[in-house]
């Protein structure tokens, strides 16, 4: 059978996470080593930190457990990502940290995930931090959620605590309001059962096993759909200005929504000017349609001002909003707690201006989903509904629309750390 070289190869984002002692890593850890996916001197690395902590076998966790403070203390406090592949798609995993305190790391494990694996130790089910995980995946749109629940070996492989646990998940994901397309598999990562292998303790589930399901799991919400309104932020103006090129002049950049063909009529944004697609360029390739999320250089009938941060949309559809006023819900990563009218550099997509939050509407509590009002600050880890005016002009869509230009990082214009990040609400 003809297989797909690997740059040709499918690619999955997918994050993990769980409650402290679920099971993240040893899950990670075993799917890394039943698809062989591993090398030996990682391997041997591994087994001598296991016998070193007292283990009886090999612990799979320390495979992601990378930093030392972790492997002392057995939990996960970066994130840690991990590539591997199989012969039908290429992976990039997510491990993300429990603990309450490291919500933003959670958050910047999974912005960019098409799928999340939620952890549910089967001794003790829907939990606190449950709660906050499954809120946060679904904060961020990921389209597809994942429960598995683990330690299916300690309570006798048991159908029923499997399904009341499934059925405790649905209505909270009801409760909270989760969009996401919802999967239950029963595993146990220590011993392999369903995670690579079907489980041979398990036949009363026929569901496929954790590595069936990112091997088949739809991406097409990354391709573009035709559907989707078009959008291609401008990230560089190319013009050689030479005696072989005298007139050359391509706009570049990634897409971010639909498709664009040669001849569609597109509208520049802020400035409203339109014109017609010429040629749309990869390297030195030319191409009849572009599809997200390739980049390519476009090339227009009409010389028109087009600068980095202007967006090419199309101009008889859906177009995104241009707006000095956002309201947006807001991840607050930095020790420095963020302040009301201070000066933050707002970048959206390749475009970036000036700008300072005016109000929090309400805080929100992770784990009970409490509304919290009066808020006057936002401290590290904190997610609150805050309002933001800039000092120009910015073009965005709505969050649950489109991830990429709804998105919106704040960055500290002292120490050019990011600061923050938000999901544009209209």
């Amino acid at each position: 059978m003809e297989t797909k070289g690997y740059l040709d190869m499918e690619l999955l984002r997918f994050t993990t996470a769980g409650s402290v002692d679920d099971g993240k890593s040893t899950l990670i850890g075993r799917l890394l080593y039943d698809s062989k996916s591993i090398f030996e001197d990682q391997l041997e690395a591994v087994e001598a930190a296991s016998k070193s902590r007292g283990n009886e076998e090999v612990n799979l966790a320390l495979l992601t457990d990378g930093l030392r403070a972790e492997r002392e203390q057995g939990i996960t406090i970066d994130v840690a990502y991990r590539y591997f592949a199989t012969p039908k798609r290429k992976f990039i995993i997510a491990d993300t940290p429990g603990h309450v305190q490291y919500t933003r790391n959670m958050v910047t494990g999974a912005s960019t995930a098409d799928l999340a694996i939620i952890l549910i130790d089967a001794r003790n089910g829907v939990m606190e931090q449950t709660v906050r995980h499954s809120y946060i995946a679904s904060l961020l749109g990921i389209p597809f959620i994942t429960v598995c629940v683990n330690k299916m070996d300690l309570v006798d492989f048991s159908k029923d605590v499997f399904n009341g646990i499934c059925q405790n998940y649905k209505k909270m994901a009801e409760t909270i309001g989760i969009h996401a397309e919802l999967r239950f598999i029963p595993i146990s990562a220590k011993h392999g059962d369903n995670v690579v292998t079907e489980s041979a303790n398990m036949r009363w589930y026929t569901g496929g096993t954790l590595m069936h399901l990112l091997e088949t799991v739809s991406i097409d919400h990354k391709m573009g759909d035709p559907a989707q309104p078009m959008r291609l932020p401008v990230q560089y103006v190319i013009r050689p200005i030479s005696d072989k090129f005298p007139d050359y002049r391509a706009y570049a950049g990634r897409m971010a929504g639909g498709v664009l063909r040669v001849g569609d009529r597109i509208k520049v944004l802020p400035s409203g000017l339109k014109s017609t697609v010429k040629s749309i360029m990869q390297a030195d390739k030319e191409f009849e349609i572009a599809h997200t999320p390739e980049s390519v250089s476009v090339l227009l009938n009409d010389d028109i001002d087009i600068s980095r941060g202007d967006m090419l949309v199309p101009d008889n559809t859906t177009q995104p909003v241009i707006t000095q006023q956002l309201k947006m819900r807001c991840c607050w990563f930095n020790e420095t707690e963020m302040q009301l009218r201070k000066r933050y550099i707002v970048r959206t997509t390749v475009a970036e201006t000036v700008g300072m939050v005016q109000s929090i509407d309400y805080k929100v509590d992770v784990n009970t989903l409490e509304k919290i009002e009066g808020a006057t600050t936002l401290k590290m880890n904190d997610i609150a509904v805050i309002n933001v005016k800039t000092a120009n002009p910015l073009v965005v869509d709505d969050y649950a629309d489109n991830r990429t230009t709804g998105s919106v990082i704040f960055i500290d214009p002292d120490s050019f750390e990011t600061v923050g990040a938000g999901m544009v609400i209209l």
